[in-house]
């Protein structure tokens, strides 16, 4: 949510849309800050049937990382999560609800393929990374608002 710019909109001419959207891929993406050392991962969850971005958080690679994920989707009523497995996924999502496997996820890591590919940021051998958290999350920020949502911020 484009905070700022919703402060300039007139209440009444905006439309906040909220669909639910059942199924959902999970996954968590590497990148660094400085050295490679200083990790920084990017987790998001895509609409399974249409591919779409429903939330992502930065942060470490840990549970409390994917709880502020997972509360970032209690709006969209999802009833099923695929991912690849990663531990925090069994430890907080019921085993009903969730599959594990490849052959489910492929949405998701072709758009990780996308990102490495325009972010030079996500590749893994690169000279182009950031020198500060802050830059890094709001470039990437930026530009997942912009491909994904096409919204100019």
């Amino acid at each position: 949510m484009n905070a700022r710019l919703l402060d300039t909109r007139d209440p009444r001419h905006v439309d906040v849309i909220l669909r639910p959207a059942g199924q959902a891929e999970l996954d968590e993406m590497w990148s660094f800050v400085g050295s490679k050392s200083q990790q920084r991962w990017l987790w998001h969850a895509i609409d399974h049937c249409t591919g779409q971005i429903l939330a992502y958080v930065f942060g470490t690679r840990e549970d409390e990382t994917f709880l502020q994920l997972q509360e970032l989707l209690t709006p969209f009523g999802m009833t099923h999560f695929y991912t690849d497995g990663w531990g925090a996924y069994r430890r907080h999502l019921d085993p009903r609800t969730h599959t594990v496997g490849k052959q489910h996820t492929q949405k998701i890591e072709r758009k990780h393929l996308t990102f490495r590919t325009r972010l030079k940021r996500l590749t893994r051998k690169t000279i182009c990374f950031s020198r500060s958290i802050l830059l890094h999350d709001l470039v990437i920020g930026l530009f997942i608002n912009r491909y994904e949502f096409g919204y100019a911020v």
